[in-house]
């Protein structure tokens, strides 16, 4: 189901990647057109009407400088005529100055112009060789005799500038006509409209030609420029789909300032926090999981706990109920039977009495409220000590016990602690004699530790309840167990002794019998 998944989103990128660039070339390509499209336009319905309204500038300028000129002639108290008076030959300074003025307007604006002198009709300028057919238009005009065709443009009470079709060329002039300031020159300018409309033609057309081109080298370029910006963004998706399945080695490696490179940046540094968090919460996770596992095995060993008590205090206290009321109800009339009653319920007492202490010692080394008090003793001295102390127990099992040392052996422990292992050690193995009925307690120096051994002879431990005889309660023979009145719990103490010293102990089985022994600290100094 997984591997599915994981096909899916191939696809989906593979997907992405595909309508990325369809998407960015459509768009690209959709520009153009509208970009060429809109050119287009402009051209075929605005270039004419720009067109119109520059040559009406030109018109205007032209006017305003030959103008200026008569003007100037009047201000002087002459006119423009007055360079003309002996015809257009270009030798006076005057008539040079002027002609140089209209032929530059000419050249410049490609203005045909004529200037006539109404006192006389006489032409004084003229750049057109059809005079005669000028003057007549001119004068048409003055007459209010126009074209039908004729658009009127720009009106005023100097000159008058508008579109006019010539029938004889069939084609539109721009034209301006009217008097200069000097109320005496008439003029006529003339610019030819024919090639505007052909001069859009041409353009669109190629327009079109441009277009095409562009178009394709466009798209070309577009194809691969999108490579460049799709080919990060990919890299990105597949930094985030590692990143799903919780795998943070993948970096982007671009070194790019852009945004893409600052989103590269910016997942980078999330993956880098993700494992960082993820690693916290397996962490937390898994101490969590050794908590509930840690809390589990304590309700778990305080249930096991209270059923052993329970278990263990059930039949001392029915044995001295059932001998208390037998003596309540008068079942021991004789003095040895009551004697026998009250012994078998001092018994039980003390039983109770020693399984009690012997939790409350076993809960205060396992909560650490008892930390061992470390002093440097004499061991020897101390596993004399425990044998002088149960001697009349010795001689009650019929038990050999074999232990010589004839130098001292220095320690470093808790001396009542350890006394009371030894103690432990010597109450099992009497409790489990059989067979030759020994003992056999040996000191074996190490180079820094020293091991002592108890040996007794009898059964030997089955192999797979050796690693359970430290446990509470734990019984091998309960029937035996509970004839010497043990409660499982010494062995309990033993290995809570040893663990607050931080030394071992342990227990193994011999040909004849069962070895426990133990460690302690034999260094000059602690």
């Amino acid at each position: 189901m997984k591997r599915q998944v994981i096909s899916r989103r191939g696809h989906g990128l593979r997907g992405v990647r595909k309508s990325m660039r369809f998407r960015f070339s459509v768009i690209f390509i959709g520009l153009m057109a509208a970009i060429l499209l809109g050119i287009w336009a402009v051209n075929n319905w605005m270039l004419e009407g720009f067109y119109i309204n520059q040559k009406v500038e030109a018109l205007q300028l032209a006017y305003s400088e030959v103008n200026g000129l008569v003007a100037e002639k009047l201000a002087q108290g002459q006119y423009i005529s007055d360079d003309f008076v002996d015809g257009v030959d270009g030798s006076d300074e005057k008539q040079t100055e002027t002609l140089e003025l209209l032929r530059g307007l000419s050249d410049k604006y490609n203005i045909t112009l004529l200037i006539v002198d109404s006192f006389n009709n006489t032409p004084l300028v003229a750049s057109n060789r059809d005079i005669s057919f000028m003057m007549d238009r001119v004068f048409q005009y003055m007459l209010g005799r126009s074209n039908p065709r004729t658009e009127i443009l720009i009106e005023n009470d100097d000159y008058t500038v508008q579109k006019t079709f010539d029938p004889r060329s069939k084609s539109f002039y721009l034209e301006s006509w009217g008097y200069y300031s000097d109320d005496r020159t008439i003029f006529i300018m003339s610019i030819p409209l024919a090639s505007i409309r052909e001069s859009v033609q041409l353009s669109n057309r190629f327009l079109v030609y441009v277009g095409a081109i562009a178009m394709v080298l466009g798209s070309i370029i577009m194809y691969f420029a999108t490579k460049m910006v799709t080919s990060p963004i990919l890299h990105l998706a597949d930094i985030s789909e590692r990143m799903t399945r919780l795998d943070f080695e993948a970096k982007y490696q671009g070194n790019a300032q852009d945004e893409i490179g600052i989103l590269g940046n910016s997942m980078n540094m999330l993956s880098d926090k993700l494992k960082e968090t993820i690693g916290e919460l397996k962490s937390a996770n898994n101490e969590l999981q050794r908590d509930i596992a840690e809390k589990i095995q304590i309700d778990e060993m305080r249930q096991e706990f209270i059923a052993n008590v329970s278990h263990e205090l059930k039949t001392p206290i029915a044995l001295i109920q059932g001998y208390a009321e037998g003596l309540t109800e008068g079942m021991a009339e004789e003095k040895e039977s009551r004697d026998y009653y009250c012994e078998v319920i001092m018994d039980e007492a003390n039983k109770m009495n020693k399984m009690v202490r012997q939790l409350l010692t076993l809960n205060a080394l396992e909560s650490g409220n008892d930390q061992a008090a470390m002093e440097r003793f004499d061991l020897v001295e101390l596993i004399q000590g425990v044998l002088s102390a149960t001697g009349i127990l010795i001689q009650q099992k019929g038990a050999a016990v074999e232990f010589s040392c004839d130098h001292p052996v220095y320690v470093w422990a808790d001396e009542f602690k350890i006394e009371e292992v030894v103690t432990n050690y010597v109450s099992n193995a009497l409790n489990h004699l059989a067979g030759e009925n020994k003992i056999t307690i040996t000191i074996q120096e190490l180079e820094e530790t020293v091991r002592v051994t108890v040996k007794n002879t009898g059964q030997p431990i089955p192999e797979e309840d050796l690693p359970n005889i430290w446990t509470k309660f734990y019984k091998v023979d309960k029937a035996r167990t509970r004839a010497y009145g043990g409660s499982g719990i010494g062995l309990s103490i033993v290995k809570a002794v040893m663990d607050s010293h931080h030394q071992e102990c342990g227990v193994q089985n011999a040909e004849d019998g069962v070895k426990f022994w133990f460690e302690l600290d034999s260094r000059q100094e602690a």
